[in-house]
This record gives C-alpha cells, sequence and structure tokens, in this order.
C-alpha cells in the first residue's frame, strides 16, 4: 500500500486554450479510497491518467509510497487500473484473463494459480473460469477486470467510470461489492465517476473538480451538507441544492433577507451584508410543508409521484425551488403551500465568489 501526492500538476493538451489540470494538488493516504467527481471534462480523467503515466504532466510532480514517479513509466510505477470498458480478452477464458498480469511478470505458474482462485472466489467468479467472455454479462466481465486487477499486489489501485456500462440494477449490486472488496483488500484507491451516487456511496473522500480545479475535497457528507460553494452543491443532489437569491435589510428585530415580497432572517453573523445581495442555500429535502416560523409561501407549479416521495416544484416570489415531500402528500397547482425553512439548514453563499459564507 502507499501514499499518493500530487503537487501543482499543469496539463495542458495541443490546441486547447484553458488546461485540463490548473496546479491540482491532493494528498491520498495510504489505504484511502479517494473519489474524483465532476462533470465530463472538468479533468477528472486525465488526473487518472497522470497517475498512472499514461499522459505526463506539463509541470508539477507525482509521488507513490515517497517515491518520485512523475515521468516513470506506466509498468514501474506498480499500479492496476480498471477501465470504462470491460478491456477483457475475447479469446482467453477467465481464468487467463485474470492471471494475464501475473503471468506477463514471469510469476510462476503455481503461484499465478492460486492467487486467480483466490481473486475468483472474492469477486464471485470460481464457476465462470473455465469460461469465455462472451458467455458472461456485462457485471461478469467487469468483475475479471477488477480482479485482475487485485491479483496484481499492486500499490494502487486506479479506476476510471468501471460502472458506467453497466445497467442501473448491476450498477447498485455492483457497487455495494466493490465498496466491500476495496474495504476488505485496504488498497489505496483512485476512483473516477460522474455519478454522484456512487461518488458519495464509495469514497472516504470525494473531490469534486471543475475545469481543471478541484472545487472541494471533503468526506461524503461534508460535501453533500456543507458544499463550499454554488457550483458544488447545484452539481450534488438530486434534485440539486436550492439557491435564492435577495437583498439584505436591516429591520429592528434584525437583518432580514428580501426576496422581493417575503424575506427570511439572516443570521447576525452576515449583517456586514446589509444592503447588499445574499444567496440561500437549502437542499429540497430539508424544507418542510408546514407553518411555523421562516415559513415562505410558495405557488405549486408541478408535482411528481417518486414513489418513495413526491417531488415538488413551487415558485416563490419569481424564484424557482425544489422541494421533497412524503409521498402521500397531494396538492393542485397553483395551490399556495406553507414552506418552512429551518435555520440550521441553511446555507449562505456570497453571490459574487459563489463561495460559502461561515456562519457557525
Amino acid at each position: 500500500m502507499a501514499e499518493v501526492v500530487l503537487r501543482d500538476l499543469v496539463k495542458t493538451y495541443p490546441g486547447a486554450t484553458a488546461r485540463a489540470t490548473d496546479e491540482v494538488s491532493l494528498e491520498i493516504a495510504d489505504g484511502e479510497f479517494m473519489v474524483l467527481l465532476g462533470p465530463s471534462g472538468c479533468g477528472k480523467t486525465t488526473l487518472l491518467r497522470m497517475v498512472a503515466g499514461l499522459e505526463m504532466p506539463d509541470a508539477g510532480q507525482i509521488v507513490i509510497g515517497g517515491k518520485d514517479v512523475t515521468y516513470l513509466e506506466p509498468r514501474r510505477r506498480n499500479l492496476s487500473m480498471v477501465f470504462q470498458s470491460y478491456a477483457v480478452f475475447p479469446n482467453k477464458k477467465v481464468a487467463d484473463n485474470i492471471g494475464f498480469g501475473l503471468q506477463v511478470h514471469g510469476v510462476p505458474a503455481g503461484e499465478v494459480r492460486r492467487k486467480v482462485e483466490w481473486a475468483a472466489d472474492l469477486l464471485q467468479l470460481t464457476p465462470y473460469l473455465d469460461r469465455y467472455p462472451a458467455k458472461l454479462s456485462g457485471g461478469q466481465r467487469q468483475r475479471v477486470a477488477v480482479a485482475r486487477a487485485i491479483v496484481m499486489d499492486a500499490d494502487v489501485l486506479l479506476m476510471d467510470e468501471p460502472l458506467s456500462n453497466l445497467d442501473a440494477l448491476l450498477r447498485l449490486s455492483f457497487r455495494a461489492e466493490l465498496k466491500k472488496l476495496v474495504s476488505e483488500l485496504g488498497t489505496t484507491t483512485l476512483y473516477v465517476t460522474h455519478d454522484q451516487v456512487e461518488a458519495l456511496s464509495l469514497g472516504d473522500r470525494v473531490a469534486v473538480m471543475r475545469n481543471g480545479e478541484i472545487a472541494q475535497c471533503d468526506a461524503p457528507t461534508a460535501v453533500y451538507d456543507d458544499p463550499a460553494s454554488q457550483f458544488v452543491g447545484g452539481f450534488l443532489g438530486s434534485p440539486p441544492m436550492n439557491f435564492l437569491t435577495g437583498t439584505v435589510e436591516q429591520a429592528a428585530e434584525g437583518s432580514r433577507l428580501d426576496l422581493g415580497g417575503q424575506s427570511l432572517t439572516v443570521p447576525a453573523a452576515l449583517s456586514a451584508y446589509a444592503g447588499k445581495p445574499l444567496t440561500l442555500g437549502i437542499r429540497p429535502e430539508a424544507i418542510e410543508v408546514a407553518d411555523g416560523d421562516g415559513a415562505l409561501t410558495g405557488e405549486l407549479q408541478v408535482l411528481e409521484p417518486l414513489g418513495s416521495s413526491a417531488l415538488l416544484t413551487t415558485d416563490i416570489d419569481g424564484q424557482t425551488v425544489k422541494v421533497q415531500a412524503p409521498p402521500s402528500f397531494r396538492a393542485d397547482p397553483a395551490e399556495r403551500l406553507s414552506l418552512r425553512i429551518p435555520p440550521e439548514a441553511c446555507r449562505w453563499y456570497d453571490p459574487e465568489t459563489s463561495l460559502l459564507l461561515e456562519v457557525r
């Protein structure tokens, strides 16, 4: 196992107007499962490929296990990689696919067989060792790819969207299997995905990327509950965080956020924003359809039954707000709803920088 340290990595592709990665620094602890999450083109796969040695950085440093590997060939980095495509050999049986890397490295046949059987048992592939990939399902083929990676006893396991080619049900089951497997192995893992559910459920920490930079890196719950910017809050969550922008006004009872007809209490720590715009961020599941302190009135536009909840699209003074209500909730379009905004669920952002303001 090994710690991975990335220092100020820069990569610009020929003809590009912006950097693919812009001085990215990241430390991945020994045995940690780190997830790189972000939209297409944010630089997450480029970062992974630089760690793998498949891309060379223009500047910066990559250190694995205390050794500078920035410009070493991939085979000298002691890494294993699982690609987005299954990348299994169609003309080789499952056992030969799993043991291929070991055979290339000249591992004795008996040791190859022992490790193949161990990995196959771990990934529930033992009944399929004598089959060809064409006889396997997509999920089974991806298990073969993972088994081939873990038999190598690599310092670091790299995964580039390994579940993206599986259907929804297979992704769900394989995700749980993968988390259990990596936890048992204790291998330092760097995992790339654009799927936020994968990121939040798998990672010890999640690094959210945007435009070649890391926008926030923290534990999954911290990234979700306390987004460091409006981008992170708007990217994570389905539906994502709501944002309501108004002007802070001073009143006898304290500062209020004027939304153009209704208002909310603003924490005393943000009194410096008096007369200035301020943005409130709140998760849809935190809003309660109920009267009480901090309640706003919203007009229901759409009600979508989702089985486990009902998703309400409402209008509050011209701003759209999503609300997750209980599945039994019923109301008619254009009905006026009382929406309570719990103060403890509010996050406050500077509209100019879009960054989170610390008020607690």
